[in-house]
């Protein structure tokens, strides 16, 4: 019988005082270790191709190789020219719910030994085993000594390896395989752990995006340079386009609007413009590529219609459509959590840099 004093009401849980509204929001939160054991074996390989991308100081490029006929590769790293003459490192994702075992990737050294004895592609560098459960003790302790690493490979390779390296042949140690198989380097054989792999993940772009937690602060944006750069051309002479439209003067170029009443104007459109400049920026370190796109081509949708509509001038167009811009709710964009309202503006300037948005008849003209 069960003893009634072990019992206890589980509406009086002693650590309610530990929870808070983000745990209410979004449950607790799972550590990035466990986390990544979650991930389907496609994930794991995307994940593990995600963090090669942080590798790119030690590669010219790097590969995804899949499917049938991958001759046991996985994810290379090429170190010189982009092919495997001049040297390459592999990293083999191995998905299972334990810990690796020699059991376990005795056919995959197998397959390298073998397609290098075939003349497929030379010895690697470096062959690292990549797993989300790790790799186990036994393992690890072959790794370090290569010549116990090979006497294992060699043990297993009746049940592991003959008919499972290539389906057209059994694969025999015998003969100059067996020869190539004794002289072959063992010690390029290791693992990176997931410690490893999520930390130099955490340097990528796809970080946020694979386990949240927001972005990192974004820097000071500061102010625009004095001299006005080409990069600004466009989207600069369409304000003065837009500012003529309305005062019926005449500016040749940005100096001429010194001691104008429409100056203060011009100098907060170029602080607009390098603030989204700044975000552009931001997001090539800590977003997918293609993110800040997205986010243009919504500013861009939300105020097309506002731009289009009759104005009294150019510079009235311009002021109803940047004021628009201001107003925008940016909810599914990954960078919306840091964008500002002066993004948004500049956003607008971008656009006209590229004539998507313009200002006068005369700018349509130009198109």
């Amino acid at each position: 019988m069960v003893d009634s004093g072990t019992l206890r009401d589980l509406a009086l849980n002693p650590k309610t005082d530990c929870y808070s509204a983000a745990h209410v929001v979004s449950g607790i939160p799972i550590p990035k270790t466990r986390r990544v054991e979650l991930f389907s074996a496609e994930a794991w390989e995307e994940f593990t191709e995600e963090w090669a991308s942080s590798q790119k100081a030690n590669y010219v490029k790097i590969a995804r190789f899949a499917g049938a006929g991958d001759m046991g590769l996985d994810i290379v790293g090429f170190i010189a020219d982009g092919t495997f003459a001049s040297g390459w490192d592999n990293f083999q994702c191995k998905h299972y719910d334990d810990p690796l075992t020699i059991s376990r990737i005795a056919v995959e050294l197998g397959k390298v030994i073998y397609y290098c004895h075939r003349g497929d592609y030379p010895p690697p560098r470096k062959y690292f085993f990549v797993a989300p459960k790790g790799i186990g003790t036994s393992l690890q302790k072959l790794f370090a000594v290569p010549e116990k690493l090979k006497a294992e490979v060699r043990t297993h390779w009746g049940t592991r390896c003959v008919s499972q390296i290539t389906s057209t042949q059994p694969v025999l140690l015998a003969g100059s395989f067996e020869a190539f198989f004794e002289s072959f380097d063992f010690s390029i054989f290791s693992s990176k752990s997931v410690v490893e792999l999520i930390e130099r993940h955490a340097t990528t772009t796809f970080h946020s995006v694979r386990f949240g937690g927001g972005l990192p602060p974004r820097p000071s944006t500061g102010s625009p340079p004095a001299a006005i750069s080409q990069l600004e051309s466009r989207y600069i002479r369409q304000l003065l386009d837009a500012y003529e439209d309305k005062s019926g003067v005449s500016y040749n170029d940005a100096a001429a609007l010194h001691g104008s009443p429409l100056e203060e104007n011009f100098r907060r459109q170029r602080e607009r413009f390098y603030h989204a400049e700044a975000l552009r920026n931001f997001s090539r370190d800590t977003v997918p590529d293609g993110t800040f796109a997205e986010l243009q081509e919504e500013i861009f949708h939300a105020v097309i219609d506002a731009c289009d509509i009759a104005h009294a001038n150019g510079f009235a167009r311009m002021s109803a459509t940047v004021a628009h811009a201001a107003n925008v709710s940016l909810t599914t964009n990954p960078l919306a959590s840091v964008t500002k309202t002066q993004d948004k503006q500049g956003i607008c300037h971008q656009l006209a840099n590229v004539d998507r948005l313009v200002w006068t008849t005369k700018d349509k003209n130009h198109e």
